[in-house]
């Protein structure tokens, strides 16, 4: 009986150092593992379609801050013409950013934008921004396009290990289309789930 209590003492000891810890760099965690879909179809000026897909995987993690790295093939078909581009980027973010406003005391200015923006769910839900950098190919030959933007997101979590990802994206980048280069600018509303 004696070392029943011996043992239910050394694990509470343990436990309460393990919450005590400083945040640690985990190198290539791989989760979460996200999966982005971004879908419209127009019927008139012009008469297209587009398809965005999206996936990466988190490559360092320390605290709050996270690298990932992504992938997304976009295409665009119209009735004169199609361009499909793959993008290549890392995607370096901040968890959490409304605790960075944990001031006054009284009243918590963190708490207060929780409660305004998600009301019911400010206690599950993780707020974030983030940086985009990288490149970007299209289908038609021509040098890689630099690739740059940021975005910010929401991370619902909905069961151990999944979390719905709400985003908005906004990235500019060089591309080759119908044999003219140029910089075109892209906004994105992303819906995608995290594992």
């Amino acid at each position: 009986m004696a070392s029943a209590w011996l043992v239910f003492a050394l694990l509470l000891i343990s436990l309460s150092l393990a919450t005590a810890q400083e945040a640690l760099l985990e190198v290539f965690p791989v989760r979460p593992i996200n999966f982005d879909v971004a879908l419209r179809q127009q019927s008139f000026a012009p008469n297209d379609r587009e398809v965005t897909l999206q996936a990466g995987i988190t490559a360092l993690r320390y605290g709050d801050g996270e690298l990932r790295t992504m992938y997304q093939y976009f295409s665009i078909r119209t009735e004169d013409a199609t361009t499909n581009q793959h993008a290549l980027f890392l995607n370096p973010r901040w968890n959490n950013i409304f605790d960075l406003l944990d001031f006054p005391k009284s009243m918590p200015l963190n708490r207060f934008l929780r409660h305004l923006f998600f009301g019911p769910l400010e206690d599950r839900a993780v707020p974030y921004v983030g940086a985009l950098l990288g490149g970007v190919v299209s289908n038609e030959r021509g040098s890689p396009g630099l690739l740059y933007g940021g975005q910010v997101g929401v991370r619902f979590p909905v069961a151990r290990g999944i979390s719905l990802d709400l985003s908005l994206q906004y990235t500019q980048y060089e591309v080759t289309f119908q044999g003219q280069s140029g910089e075109s600018q892209q906004w994105l509303f992303l819906t995608g789930v995290r594992y």
